[in-house]
């Protein structure tokens, strides 16, 4: 009987805006040398496991459509999954309490709402 083939990983994408600025990226290069290997730890396994990563590595944002939120650390990456196996980094912030700040989850959804009409209208 031949081995299955795995399925191919998900592909990771930072949210630009439409100058080309990208925040994520900005957030990412600020953390310290452990809190960055903390992330690319979070989007190895993101990339494996796409959208069936659970706790205690990501979990949807309730309440929020499609967010979803990855944890690296004290820090917390807010995404969501596309068609085509594609997960688009929205996000990063420092969790500093127990409930992710209203703020920090508008901030994801207009970046999504942005990346979404950007993609129709192209």
């Amino acid at each position: 009987m031949p081995a299955e083939t795995p399925p191919p990983n998900w592909s990771i994408e930072f949210y630009a805006d439409a100058r080309g600025r990208n925040a994520v990226v900005d957030f990412l290069a600020v953390l310290s040398k452990v809190e960055r290997v903390e992330a690319r730890n979070a989007f190895r396994l993101l990339q494996e496991f796409g959208t069936t990563l659970g706790m205690p590595h990501a979990r949807p944002m309730t309440g929020h459509g499609q967010l979803r939120e990855l944890r690296a650390g004290p820090n917390r990456l807010l995404y969501f999954a596309q068609v085509g196996r594609r997960s688009v980094i929205l996000h990063g912030f420092r969790k500093k309490s127990q409930k992710t700040p209203i703020r920090e989850i508008a901030t994801a959804e207009r970046r999504m709402a942005d990346f979404l009409e950007r993609q129709h209208d192209s």
